[in-house]
C-alpha cells in the first residue's frame, strides 16, 4: 500500500514512511494511492470480532511494511481494556467503543473511555505506540509540533509522555480551553513535554505549525513529526469505531447506518468517509459545527470560506471552534477526483487568506452521503438538559452538538449514531451551567486543576517557536 500527497507533487511512500512527518513535503495530506474494498463476506467475518481483532483486519490492509506478527503486537498492547478504564455504568470496557442506546434508533457511540476522557485517545494511544516502534526500528529521534483546540493536546501528550526518542511541542490559545483541558495538559512535568500558550486562536497556532512543517531545511534538521489529525496514523485508527459502530447496530450488511459527527479540523468525520469509501455500509454522515460554522456553510452552499482568526468565535464547545479544517482537503481530494492540480489550485486561494467555490459539484456531494448543520449555545444547553432530563444520560457541549444535529437528519428506519466526543467532566463549566451541578469526575483526576502547571506563553511569531524547538530539542 502506497500514499500519495493530496498536492500531487511528492513521491509515493509506505506507511512507516508517512508516519512521522505529517504533511506531505508538497504541503498537502496523504491518502492511500487506492481505498481498500471490503466485500460482503468480510464484513460478515468482522461482525463478530472484538476490537483489537477488528482493529487489525482494519489495519492490515492498509498497513503492509510492519509485519503482521508487529502490527498485531502494537494494537493488542494499544487496546487493552486496563487502558480504557472510565467507562460508564453497565458498560465492558473490553468494548473499547461501547454503544449506547436512547431510544428506537438513536445511539451514542462512547468514544471517551481513554486517559484523558476524549474520543482522541483511541488514535493518539495507537499513534504513540507506532512512532516508538518505528523510531526504535530505524535508531532515529522525533520531535512532535502540534496544535490543539483542547482535546488533542492532552491525548497527544499522554500517549508520547515517557516514549523514548520523542519529544512534544503542543501549541494551544491561550485562555480559550476548558479549564479541565488546560490542567491537563500543562500539569504534566515530563521531561520531553512542551506546552506553548499562543496568544491567539487555534487557527493561529495550526498555521504556526503548518509554517514550520513547511520549512524543509528546519523539519530536516530538527525531525519534526506530527500528531494532528493531519497525520493519516491519527484518520485510519478512527476508521475502526465506525466499522465497530455499525456491527453494534445492525443485524445484516444490508442495513444502514447515518454517524452524526461534532466537527471542527474534519478529521473524525474525514474517518468515517474513508470507512465508506472501504465499503462500509453508511448513509449519511451529518457533520456538526457549532457557531463556527464555516463547514456547514460548505456542504450547504459549496463555497468554502475560512473566516480567519480574527472572525472566529470562542464557544462553549471549544475544541470546535475553528475556522480552517484540515483534514477538508482529504475529501475535497476524493470530491474533485482526486484531481491534484485542482486541489492545488483552490488551497493556494485557502493559504493566501480566501475562499473556494465548487458549488458546480453539489450534485456529487450527495453520493458521499455528506449532511450538515450548526448548533450555538444555547441548543447545547437545551440538548445537554433534555438529554439528561429523557435518558438520565449527561453529555458533553460537543456531543451535544452533535445530537442536536443528528435530530434534524433521523430517519425512521435508518439507524443514527451519534459519536461521542468527551466525558462532561472536561466541561464542568458548561456543564454546570445546563445542569445547576457539575458532572461527575473520575476520582484519579479530582482537583487536577489545582496541580502546579508547566507552560510558556508566546505571541503569534513562527520565529520563536523554531527557536523554542531549536533550543529544548
Amino acid at each position: 500500500m502506497k500514499y500519495i500527497s493530496t498536492r500531487g507533487q511528492s513521491p509515493a511512500l509506505d506507511f512507516s514512511e508517512i508516519l512521522l512527518g505529517g504533511l506531505a513535503p508538497d504541503g498537502g495530506l496523504y491518502l492511500p494511492e487506492s481505498y481498500p474494498q471490503f466485500t460482503d463476506a468480510d464484513l460478515s467475518a468482522m461482525r463478530s470480532m472484538n476490537y483489537r481483532d477488528l482493529a487489525f483486519a482494519i489495519l492490515s490492509r492498509l498497513i503492509d511494511d510492519i509485519p503482521a506478527v508487529d502490527l498485531k503486537a502494537i494494537i493488542d498492547k494499544t487496546y487493552r481494556a486496563d487502558v480504557y478504564s472510565f467507562v460508564r455504568k453497565r458498560q465492558n470496557a473490553e468494548d473499547i467503543t461501547p454503544i449506547l442506546k436512547l431510544e428506537d434508533n438513536l445511539y451514542l457511540l462512547n468514544l471517551s473511555n481513554g486517559p484523558t476522557l476524549a474520543f482522541k485517545d483511541l488514535a493518539m494511544q495507537l499513534l504513540g505506540n507506532f512512532f516508538e516502534y518505528v523510531l526504535a526500528k530505524n535508531g532515529e529521534t522525533t520531535n512532535i509540533l502540534g496544535a490543539t483546540s483542547g482535546d488533542t493536546g492532552s491525548a497527544a501528550e499522554y500517549a508520547m509522555r515517557g516514549k523514548k526518542g520523542v519529544c512534544v511541542f503542543m501549541l494551544s490559545p491561550h485562555k480559550k480551553m476548558s479549564r479541565f483541558q488546560t490542567a491537563q495538559m500543562f500539569s504534566l512535568q515530563d521531561d520531553n513535554i512542551f506546552n506553548i500558550a499562543v496568544n491567539g486562536v487555534f487557527d493561529d497556532c495550526q498555521d504556526m505549525v503548518k509554517a514550520v512543517s513547511n520549512d524543509a531545511a528546519f523539519k530536516a534538521k530538527y525531525k519534526i513529526g506530527a500528531v494532528n489529525s493531519i497525520n493519516w496514523g491519527r484518520i485510519v485508527a478512527q476508521v475502526v469505531y465506525y466499522f465497530k459502530g455499525y456491527f453494534a447496530v445492525t443485524q445484516n450488511n444490508m442495513q444502514k447506518v447515518s454517524f452524526a459527527v461534532p466537527s471542527g479540523n474534519f478529521g473524525n468525520v474525514c474517518a468515517g468517509h474513508v470507512a465508506r469509501m472501504m465499503g462500509l455500509p453508511i448513509d449519511k454522515l451529518v457533520v456538526a459545527t457549532n457557531e463556527n460554522d464555516v463547514l456547514d456553510d460548505f456542504f450547504k452552499t459549496g463555497v468554502y470560506r475560512p473566516r480567519g482568526s480574527a472572525n472566529t468565535y470562542h464557544t462553549s464547545s471549544p475544541s470546535m471552534d475553528i475556522s480552517k479544517a484540515s483534514n477538508f482537503e482529504r475529501f475535497v481530494f476524493d470530491l474533485v477526483g482526486r484531481d491534484s492540480a485542482k486541489v492545488r489550485e483552490l488551497w493556494a486561494s485557502v493559504d493566501k487568506g480566501g475562499a473556494f467555490d465548487i458549488k458546480y459539484l453539489m450534485p456529487k456531494l450527495a453520493e458521499y452521503g455528506f449532511v450538515s448543520g450548526s448548533s450555538n449555545h444555547a441548543n447545547r444547553m437545551q440538548t445537554i438538559c433534555e438529554t439528561n432530563s429523557k435518558y438520565g444520560v449527561v453529555i458533553d457541549t460537543h456531543t451535544a452538538d452533535g445530537l442536536k444535529v443528528a435530530l434534524e437528519y433521523r430517519e425512521e428506519n435508518i439507524p443514527m449514531v451519534v459519536l461521542e466526543t468527551a466525558l462532561p467532566a472536561k466541561f464542568e463549566d458548561a456543564i454546570a451551567e445546563a445542569l445547576g451541578q457539575a458532572p461527575e469526575r473520575p476520582t484519579s483526576l479530582k482537583g487536577i486543576e489545582d496541580l502546579l502547571q508547566k507552560f510558556t506563553v508566546m505571541d503569534t511569531d513562527v520565529t520563536a517557536i523554531k527557536d523554542f524547538i531549536a533550543k529544548h530539542s
